[in-house]
């Protein structure tokens, strides 16, 4: 019979690896927690029409890469693609919005149908920032500053680069797109394929092509500031102002938009030069019409979102992941035959209360001194307590250790734990 395996794209987060995870997801939690962000959680599944007026039917994200599905009752649901759309709709479908300031996090898994490689995967996950009701560009440069110190913490602060730009209002965008598409319509047999396509459906998005041939076209093509509105121009100057004054570092791009209908004003990209194509590690920008679009009351908004596996791809990539993350055994507690393993366990659990923050690894599952010995030096730990029948009958632990060359003790059992703890705290 042929084993059954993960989905193509869908991968197995196995336990030497989830330790970085969690790594990376509390330093996320601990820069979020520190600036006031509440965690949200949020279903996996959603109706598909959520996705559809939020992302945009003509995207390539709801044409070509949703998990959509019916379910028992004849209802369209669809795996969630990205985190905003669901973000809103909870927090619409709760009250948390209207006449409200709300600053919100999450974390989780997403599904695109695409075509897996290096760093994008069907199943992914992200994590999200989502602020509502706050329509200044304080906000947005908030959440660029405390991005920056989220590099910091993770010594990425070296290795990414922050881009900007401003997309104005819909009906500017709306002008401008008339202008483009009259542009590119000239030099059609001149573009790629993809662009052919999004020329009718989606031309922003040609701004952004890789296709060097495209942006060499593009270079003469109408400019997106020369039809922003006035607002968007003067929301962009004072967020510039502000970036200054904190001094982040950014670049103006005026090329730069993101791929969601629902962006307008402010879109912004941290980008690393370190994982060749696959360079944008956080996106996000501000969408101030999406929660009356998803039919609440009107409401200014901004967020970001950054995926997990390109994040961590690139810490393990430039070797930033710290050695204690990976951490192993402190003690492993052996146990010699029948009698050894009551005490080996409860003398385990007193280890625990007497050195939080310790690993202590009993062994189970019985085995010969070597045999245990073996798995006591395989779990990385710095000491082996040897509990045998000699042990058991005199009330003491052998105390051995298996990472420098000093000879075993003999103790009482009752001075063990002090030992331990000077020993490990050195």
């Amino acid at each position: 019979m042929a084993k059954i395996q993960a989905i193509r794209g869908m991968n197995d987060i196995l336990p030497d690896q989830t330790p970085v995870w969690q790594f990376v997801e509390g330093k996320v939690r601990e820069v979020l927690s520190g600036y006031g962000y509440q965690e949200i959680r949020m279903p996996i599944v959603e109706q598909t029409e959520l996705f559809k007026r939020s992302i945009g039917e003509v995207t390539d994200i709801v044409e070509k890469e949703m998990y959509t599905f019916e379910d028992r009752n004849g209802d369209s649901l669809t795996l969630r693609p990205e985190g905003t759309a669901g973000c809103v709709r909870a927090a619409e479908e709760h009250g948390l919005l209207f006449n409200q300031t709300r600053r919100l996090w999450y974390t989780g898994p997403m599904f695109r149908h695409e075509r897996p490689q290096k760093g994008r995967y069907r199943q992914f996950h992200q994590i999200g920032v989502e602020c509502f009701g706050m329509s200044g560009p304080d906000i947005d440069a908030e959440l660029l500053i405390l991005t920056a110190r989220l590099w910091k913490e993770l010594g990425l602060d070296a290795h990414t680069r922050l881009e900007i730009n401003s997309i104005g209002t819909s009906a500017a965008r709306r002008e401008y797109r008339e202008a483009l598409v009259g542009y590119l319509s000239g030099y059609y047999d001149q573009l790629d394929a993809d662009s052919q396509r999004r020329l009718e459906s989606n031309p922003l998005r040609i701004l952004d092509s890789k296709n060097p041939d495209t942006q060499k076209l593009l270079e003469e093509a109408p400019k997106l500031d020369d039809y922003l509105d006035e607002e968007s121009l003067e929301h962009f100057r004072r967020l510039r102002e502000l970036l200054d004054a904190a001094g982040i570092a950014y670049t103006v791009n005026p090329r730069l938009v993101r791929g969601l209908d629902y962006y307008g004003k402010t879109v912004f990209e941290w980008i690393t030069d370190s994982l060749g194509a696959q360079g944008t590690v956080c996106a996000g920008g501000r969408y101030d019409g999406l929660v009356e679009q998803l039919g609440g009351k009107p409401t200014v908004a901004v967020g970001f979102a950054m995926g997990l596996e390109r994040l961590i791809l690139l810490l393990e990539t430039l070797e930033l992941i710290p050695d204690h993350v990976n951490a192993n055994a402190d003690v492993y507690v052996t146990a010699m035959g029948d009698q050894a393993v009551p005490v080996a366990l409860g003398l385990s659990e007193s280890l625990r209360a007497a050195l939080p923050g310790k690993i202590i690894v009993t062994h189970c599952g019985g085995g010969s001194f070597k045999s245990q010995m073996k798995k006591a030096d395989r779990s990385g730990a710095r000491y082996a307590v040897i509990l045998g029948e000699n042990e058991i009958t005199n009330g003491t632990v052998g105390l051995k250790p298996l990472r420098s060359d000093e000879g075993q003790q003999e103790l009482e059992q009752a001075e063990l734990a002090n030992t331990l703890d000077k020993l490990l705290g050195a």
